[in-house]
Order: structure tokens, then sequence, then C-alpha cells
């Protein structure tokens, strides 16, 4: 019976169930270190990150919540629904499965996440508060269905105000093209730190 579980805990670190360490960190735009972090609850903002990762040739890392959320848990239109509650909470901070071993080794990480109630999820704050983010480039991207990325990055702005801000973006539908010339826009304005 102990070796059944092993092997299906073995089985299941294989198939990526947690959340995988990237890499080590390695010169890859404009000989930065870059990272791609990223929130997905249903798998658009993932796929985004993926194709940005790529473009960059970034590292990937996901910010996996200790308790995934449920289909019920992300209804939007039930005032009790768990996604609801830590949104009207402004000290909620869903707990992370994995913390990221090394953020210190990037100069530019991408925070990735999906607009809930105009802004960021919660569960941002949490990864935020985690680590230091003194001396590296912090640029945001998202999805939505309607809104705009602009009061997310606002509110970033504000409540990280000693973080190196760069210009978000909604990356919804963008091609690798249009992500590949948002990433060459970005790379002007990484060394500036007016912005």
């Amino acid at each position: 019976m102990k070796r059944i579980a092993l092997m299906l805990m073995a089985l299941l670190l294989g198939l990526g169930v947690y959340p995988k360490e990237p890499k080590k960190p390695q010169a890859n735009v404009e000989g930065l270190k870059v990272l791609v972090v990223y929130f997905s609850a249903s798998g658009v903002t993932r796929g985004v990150a993926e194709r940005l990762a790529a473009v960059t040739g970034a590292n990937l890392y996901e910010i996996k919540p200790m308790k995934p959320y449920t289909a019920a848990d992300l209804d939007w239109r039930n005032k009790q629904s768990r996604s609801s509650l830590e949104m009207t909470d402004q000290n909620s901070r869903p707990a992370i499965a994995k913390t990221l071993a090394d953020l210190q080794g990037y100069d530019v990480v991408y925070v990735g996440f999906p607009i809930w109630w105009n802004t960021r999820p919660a569960i941002i704050n949490t990864f935020m508060e985690s680590y230091d983010f003194k001396g590296k480039t912090v640029i945001p991207f998202a999805t939505s269905g309607s809104s705009s990325i602009m009061k997310a990055c606002e509110d970033l702005k504000k409540a990280y105000p000693l973080v190196n801000w760069k210009t978000g973006r909604l990356l919804n539908n963008a091609s690798k093209e249009e992500m590949k010339e948002w990433v060459d826009e970005s790379k002007k304005t990484i060394n500036n730190t007016e912005e």
C-alpha cells in the first residue's frame, strides 16, 4: 500500500499537479534575466503567459492557490462566493501553494492575471507581499472579457509604490508578433525609472 501511495505521488508530481520551480535564471532579454509569473483561474491567462514566456525566452512560474478555485468560487454574481468575498475584503491574502525559491536572480518580472472586479485578484497581493522587488522591473499583463488593465495598474502602483512598475497591457488575443512588439517597447523603458 505504501509503495502504491509513493508511486501515485510521484505520478502526480510528474504530471505537474504542483507548481514547478522555474529553471535557474538566465539572461534572455537584452542581457537581463526575465521571469513570467502568472495566476490563472480558468486557463486563459496561462495560455497568454506561456506565449509571453516563449516570446521573451523567460522562465515561467504559476501562482497556484493553496486551495484551488472551483466554478462556484468564481461566480462573481454570488456575493457570498469565495472570489466575491476576497475581492471585497481589502485585507484578503489567499495562500499560495508553493513559494518561488529564487526571485532575487531575476531583473525583470512580468506579472499576469485575469481582471477581477476591474482590478487584480487578491492572490496577486499575496505574491507581491511575499518577495523583495528592490532593483527589479515589474511589468503587469492581464486578460479580461471586457475590462481594461488601467485600474489594475493604478491599484498596483498605489499599493506597492516602491516597485519599479512599467506600463502594463491587456493581452487577451495578442499574437506572438504583437507580444514581441510590446516586449521590445518595454525593453526601451526597463532602465528608465520614470514612467
